[in-house]
């Protein structure tokens, strides 16, 4: 998120859609609340926006883990191929530090 805002960074859609959902689920929960019927058919309805909610939260979030998951590993390849190139440079340095030590050495000769 540093180089960027939320959305840029992928998480406001989903954020978005969850959010949505929360509060129509909330919306009709309250509406059912309201309305005139009995009690066991309202309890009914209740505990079916209740499953949908909790279906909707778990898909959410096994979304949100894959997302992270994904990018960790994208995260974690980038750094090994850091760590990589920083060791090549490392030995190509070092390599031109002995040649410029075995040089006037040799001219001494």
């Amino acid at each position: 998120m540093r180089n960027g805002n939320y959305y840029d960074e992928g998480f406001g859609e989903a954020a978005g859609w969850s959010a949505f959902m929360a509060g129509a689920l909330i919306g009709a929960g309250i509406a059912l609340l309201f309305a005139p019927q009995p009690g066991s058919e309202l309890r009914g309805l209740l505990r079916n926006y209740a499953n949908r909610a909790k279906e909707d939260l778990v898909e959410k979030g096994q979304e949100a883990w894959d997302t992270a998951v994904e990018r960790g590993k994208e995260y974690y390849n980038k750094g090994e191929e850091a760590v990589r190139e920083a060791g090549r440079s490392a030995k190509e340095f070092a390599k031109q530090a002995q040649d410029v030590v075995r040089e006037p050495g040799r001219s001494a000769l």
